[in-house]
């Protein structure tokens, strides 16, 4: 691995993490091992390389697939509170080094390194979640309709869960799956996205930590990297009984019907196309802030980036003007200068999708009125650094329906009444995260109402994007239709079993059958 000379302390956070000189992607436990060809990660921030890693062969993927399910036969028996002390242990080290993985995550992935550290913060509130919940993996108790008769149902872990993420939240979400997976009983195979392979490294050392010291088996924490030949191992394996797959709607479709295909279970998060729905009784300040870093967080690279603002025609100007004047003072830069608000995209290709969006809006008769420039110059030379964008455009644009996974806001006027702006919102294929800008109670229930919001995910003067781990993260439609994290989230990890126990000497059949012998 070549050194990376620059500021903010990444050397030191790179040798913390140990990711610094690694040679290898493939890994169980603490035993590392690849023998793939070799992928190179370039920081977007600076464009330098932050190291190279081998890939994962077909050879590697089944060593660790052994060492999995292998694992899983003491996992499972240990009891649920004492894997819940595992991951506290988990949380405690991800404490201990969420200055220096913030930083890794702001240098490999490019968003800001407040949140990079808010991202590892995700982690430890999950760990925390998934402690408690670790005394609370509950089944019910049903009265028999026979007398002498018991039934309930009980909660058994499913084995090896396949973990598939993407590059936008490089860490937060393998650990919302593996930190529930774990202390459900499974062990986990993670294939973090192959643009940000060093946050996966970082993720599997620390969680390899723990688990020695604890004298547990390898195979409980595995990590494989590769590109999308090495998610088909995992999807084709009829021995993963369960795939989360969070990324683009594409990438979900093919990993459904593969896993369908074998009878397996998938959990997918998938793409968002998030509207902000502001009425004449919106707060504007409210609205700014929400629609301002729902638009800009993470380059808006986020599955739950604001991409519509729907304004009533009464408040169009107004709240356009406010937006634009946001815009024009955000400043754009290195992302571990916290002195900036947006960073790089994140490679060159997410800077063409935006300028190609751009394109598209005006083609199809709509109008740029911020942003639409490739910066460069000093600060820049990674070529990954854009201008966030607003447009004025109509609803029905085809841009417009399609996510645009960069900072691109589109401005969408509304007539009438709440209704009118439900239709716009929710005439996209995609469903997960939704908002509403209202100081009018009618309208705020009106938005979540059965006849509102269609998406998983329905705020009320908040916006699109920063959820709380301790609700269900997940949409509808064409995102996929998977939960993740809070709530009662953790039962897709696990396979459900109805019991039922007679304690008497007779055997009565239900529904009052005779079979005398």
């Amino acid at each position: 691995m070549q050194a990376v000379a620059t500021d903010f302390g990444i050397e030191k956070a790179l040798k913390e993490l140990g990711v610094k000189d690694i040679n290898e992607g493939t890994s169980t436990g603490s035993k590392n091992f690849s023998n793939g060809e070799v992928i190179e990660s370039y920081s977007p921030v600076d464009g330098k390389l932050i190291g190279k890693v081998k890939t994962t062969t077909k050879e590697d993927y089944d060593k660790v697939l052994d060492a999995a399910t292998s694992a899983f036969q003491t996992w499972r028996t240990m009891p649920a509170p004492q894997r819940g002390e595992i991951v506290r242990q988990f949380g405690d080290k991800l404490r201990e080094k969420k200055e220096a993985l913030g930083k890794l995550v702001s240098y490999e992935m490019g968003k800001s390194y407040q949140e990079g550290l808010g991202e590892v913060q995700e982690m430890i509130d999950i760990c925390d979640f998934a402690v408690g919940l670790s005394r609370q993996l509950h089944g019910l108790t049903m009265h028999s309709e026979r007398p002498g008769h018991r039934m309930y149902e009980q909660y058994h872990p499913l084995g090896v869960v396949g973990i598939i993420s993407a590059f936008n939240f490089p860490v937060a979400v393998w650990a919302w799956n593996t930190a529930l997976a774990w202390v459900c009983g499974d062990v986990c195979i993670w294939k973090p996205s192959e643009k940000t392979p060093m946050c996966g490294i970082a993720c599997q050392n620390i969680a390899a930590e723990v688990f020695k010291a604890n004298d547990l088996p390898e195979g409980i924490s595995n990590l494989i990297i590769g590109d999308h030949r090495v998610g088909e191992m995992m999807t084709k394996d009829t021995r993963i009984p369960l795939i989360s797959a969070t990324g683009s709607t594409r990438m979900g479709k093919i990993v459904a019907q593969e896993v369908a295909g074998r009878l397996g279970k998938s959990l997918l998060e998938l793409g968002g196309n998030n509207a902000i729905i502001v009425t004449p009784d919106a707060d504007i300040k409210m609205t700014v802030i929400g629609a301002v870093f729902g638009a800009v967080g993470t380059a808006g690279q986020r599955c739950t980036s604001t991409r519509r603002l729907i304004i009533h025609e009464s408040m169009y100007d107004k709240v356009k003007d406010a937006v634009v004047a946001a815009y024009n003072q955000l400043k754009i830069g290195n992302p571990l200068d916290e002195n900036n608000h947006v960073g790089p995209v994140i490679d060159k290709d997410a800077v063409k999708m935006y300028q190609d969006a751009l394109e598209r809006v005006v083609d199809e008769g709509g109008k740029v009125i911020v942003g639409g420039e490739v910066l460069s110059g000093e600060g820049f030379e990674s070529g990954c650094y854009v201008r966030p964008a607003i447009a004025e455009a109509q609803p029905d644009y085809k841009i417009v329906q399609h996510e645009t996974f960069a900072p691109v806001l589109y401005l969408l006027k509304y007539s009438g009444d709440v209704h009118n702006a439900l239709e716009i919102q929710n005439g996209v294929k995609q469903g997960l995260s939704s908002a509403i800008m209202t100081n009018n109670l009618r309208e705020a229930e009106a938005f979540l109402s059965v006849q509102g919001s269609d998406c998983g995910i329905a705020n009320v003067n908040i916006g699109t994007s920063g959820a709380e781990i301790g609700g269900a993260f997940g949409g509808e439609k064409e995102t996929g239709g998977g939960r993740e994290s809070g709530s009662d989230a953790w039962k897709v990890y696990m396979r459900r079993q109805t019991n039922t126990i007679n304690y008497t000497a007779d055997l009565p059949l239900a529904q009052g059958i005779k079979f005398d012998l």
